[in-house]
């Protein structure tokens, strides 16, 4: 019988779960901001509250999920309304960089220290901050950087040129296994894939971290790499 509540229960909270999340919204997590984060952590944990309750028990649980989602449902709507309302809940953009100058006391108001700023930096692709222009912090936590105008890439409307359209590449092999579908959406075979290993002094392919194929043919191959690679001076 507490197997079937379990069961039960467990069904009505991921049927709540997905009705409420349709109804929320399908952001994805770069876009949500610290409450909507918070929020959704605090449903997830009463779902599995009401997964693991009593059936008798399930109503408390259930109209807190309710409750929870009804806010965030209505915060939705003020924020739509109201630009005051939402830089009070979702917060404003914050000038972290600027033109040569870095602002420690918005480093500190946003909570984050020197390194953590220059290692966001480095995820954007920016090692030298003399390249920058601008740093800012979005209201969802995220880096946005404005390069230099001569250090930003060259596009081809620069050039006068027009590139050719760069596609989605195949991963043929992952961690020494053989992806079998994807090869064969390439249109070529495995023993097109092991010559192109030993033209490249790949004899087991079991050394092989990731390969990928694009549309051209053209494989691109990482071995898996026996050392560790250190990185002390980014500390």
């Amino acid at each position: 019988m507490e197997i079937l509540q379990a069961i039960l229960t467990s069904i009505l909270s991921i049927i709540t779960l997905l009705i409420l999340t349709k109804l929320m919204g399908n952001r994805e997590m770069s876009q949500l901001s610290m409450f909507d984060y918070i929020n959704g952590i605090t449903i997830g944990s009463i779902a599995a509250e009401l997964a693991t309750s009593e059936f008798t028990d399930s109503v408390k649980p259930f109209v807190a999920m309710l409750v929870y989602a009804a806010v965030n449902i209505l915060l939705a709507i003020v924020n739509e309304k109201s630009v005051i309302l939402r830089r009070v809940f979702n917060g404003k953009t914050s000038i972290l960089y600027d033109n040569g100058e870095l602002f420690s006391k918005n480093l500190k108001k946003a909570k984050i220290d020197i390194n953590e700023f220059l290692s966001q930096c480095r995820i954007n692709g920016y090692f030298d901050l003399s390249k920058i222009q601008t740093v800012l912090l979005e209201s969802n936590g995220k880096f946005s950087i404005l390069p230099l105008s001569d250090e930003r890439p060259v596009i081809g409307k620069d050039l006068g040129i027009a590139p050719t359209q760069d596609t989605l590449v195949a991963n043929v092999i992952i961690d020494g296994k053989i992806m079998k579908q994807n090869l064969k959406h390439t249109g070529k075979n495995e023993k097109w894939l092991i010559d192109q290993l030993k033209a490249k002094n790949v004899k087991d392919i079991s050394d092989v971290f990731l390969a990928t194929c694009d549309l051209n043919n053209k494989l691109s191959v990482f071995k898996k790499h026996p050392k560790e690679m250190k990185a002390d001076i980014l500390d």
